[in-house]
C-alpha cells in the first residue's frame, strides 16, 4: 500500500518525502481532509505517442460515419 500524509505533513516534510520517493520508488499520495488529492511518484522519461495509450482499447470500429445511440455507450449503463 502507498504511503499517505495529510497536506500538513507533506508540507513540513515535503524534501524528505521527495528523497524518500526518489530513493524507493514507491509514491506517496497527499491527502486533505482524508481523501487522496495528489500522488507524488518517480518522474518517468518515456516518450511515447498518444495514440499508443489507446491502441487496442476500440473493440469493434464498424460504421465509424453512423451516429452513435444514447443507449449504445457502456458508460451510460
Amino acid at each position: 500500500m502507498q504511503e499517505q500524509v495529510s497536506k500538513s505533513q507533506f508540507k513540513a516534510k515535503a524534501l524528505e518525502l521527495f528523497r524518500q520517493v526518489e530513493s524507493s520508488g514507491q509514491a506517496v499520495i497527499v491527502t486533505d481532509h482524508g481523501k487522496p488529492t495528489i500522488e507524488v511518484r518517480q518522474y518517468r522519461n518515456v516518450e511515447r505517442n498518444p495514440l499508443d495509450v489507446l491502441r487496442g482499447s476500440v473493440t469493434e470500429y464498424s460504421e465509424p460515419t453512423e451516429p452513435v445511440g444514447e443507449g449504445e455507450w457502456e458508460a451510460l449503463g
